[in-house]
């Protein structure tokens, strides 16, 4: 695909994914045309972003649910804000990933579990280029107890959202190598095929009961492991959609679909029916991971926090001022291309 015509495409994604969420009931439409319609292809698909982040809510104890219930739909729509901003912001692309490859075997325990360790190891630019999703997890829950201790209603709802995307990223297969959209084994799309189409198609019928949220005393621990669990997934990952691609021809792989007025081409459902059966419930258990981790360090970043009482923030909202701060900023990203890593 032309780089003009990847970029029109970037910036519909961004687009059509603004806070408000309405754009598609617009009597305005905005298209862009490509010679060949896109893989669709995001990370964990914004649908499974948002869904996750609102599954979370419900494993919170009492003191914590009211507060993060009356606020769902920021939850829901910010949790896709560090993808929105991945092609804008220096340094966003790198949060989202860690290659274990790049390390060698047993990457998971020879990696420093904390930051400052990791860079005396390796040097920061190191570290950036081949991904550091475990260790900013670890950032963002810090930054996360202070804005509870600051009883800051808008930096406990932006980073709790926020939080929740890069845990919902650790805990993804493809997250976890440099083969991260199938492109050294000849498989070109099975990042949004794994967790975007099959979640979209398959994850109603998934039992998400994960029970309630838990203290996690070790953050760093707990980060790394969730990384570990998924990178174990791997192999399954790319076996599977080899062995399947064998017997079906490429006419029978894929179909389109209209999408936002945009002609989309997409994963067969036969196909994708096929593939998930052959991962047995693996995308399911991923995205339960998440779930529960998340509700694990909001919880724990209120413990630490000391617990405050959340009852005089229910009725927070935005004021004029600052939505206008988060539009701009927003729009900035889409101003601001900057080409990292592909995943279509």
């Amino acid at each position: 695909m032309q780089k003009t015509c990847y970029y029109s495409c970037l910036i519909l994604l961004f687009v059509a994914t603004l806070p408000i969420f309405a754009l598609s009931n617009s009597s305005k439409s905005i298209r862009f045309s490509c010679k060949k319609p896109p893989v669709q292809n995001i990370t964990w698909g914004f649908f499974a972003h948002q869904r996750i982040n609102r599954l979370a809510i419900f494993t919170l104890p009492y003191d914590m649910m009211p507060f993060y219930k009356a606020h769902i739909r920021y939850l829901m729509e910010h949790s896709v804000a560090p993808d929105q901003r991945r092609y804008a912001v220096k340094d966003e692309a790198p949060r989202h990933f860690i290659d274990l490859d790049a390390y060698g075997d047993s990457a998971t325990y020879k990696l420093p579990i904390y930051w400052q360790y990791a860079v005396e190891k390796f040097t920061e630019d190191s570290l950036l280029k081949h991904g550091i999703v475990p260790w900013h997890i670890q950032l963002m829950k810090f930054q996360l107890t202070k804005a509870f201790q600051e009883k800051d209603a808008q930096r406990i709802l932006r980073l709790s959202a926020e939080i929740g995307h890069y845990i919902a990223d650790a805990n993804v297969p493809l997250h976890t190598t440099s083969n991260y959209n199938g492109q050294k084994t000849n498989q070109i799309g099975i990042h949004g095929f794994w967790e975007s189409r099959l979640p979209e198609l398959y994850s109603d019928d998934y039992d998400f009961f994960v029970g309630t949220a838990e203290y996690e005393r070790f953050i760093g621990k707990r980060s790394w492991q969730a990384v570990r669990n998924a990178n174990l997934a791997l192999d399954s990952v790319l076996v599977f959609e080899q062995q399947l691609n064998a017997h079906f021809k490429e006419s029978k792989k894929y179909s389109i679909e209209e999408r936002n007025g945009q002609n989309i081409k997409v994963y067969a459902k036969d196909y994708s029916k096929k593939y998930h059966q052959s991962l047995n419930n693996q995308v399911e258990r991923q995205m339960k991971s998440a779930i529960k981790m998340i509700g694990d360090f909001w919880f724990s970043a209120w413990v630490d926090a000391g617990q405050p009482d959340l009852t005089p923030l229910l009725d927070f909202k935005l004021s004029e001022q600052q939505k206008q701060v988060e539009d701009k900023e927003q729009k900035s990203w889409i101003q601001k291309l900057f080409k990292v890593r592909e995943e279509n």
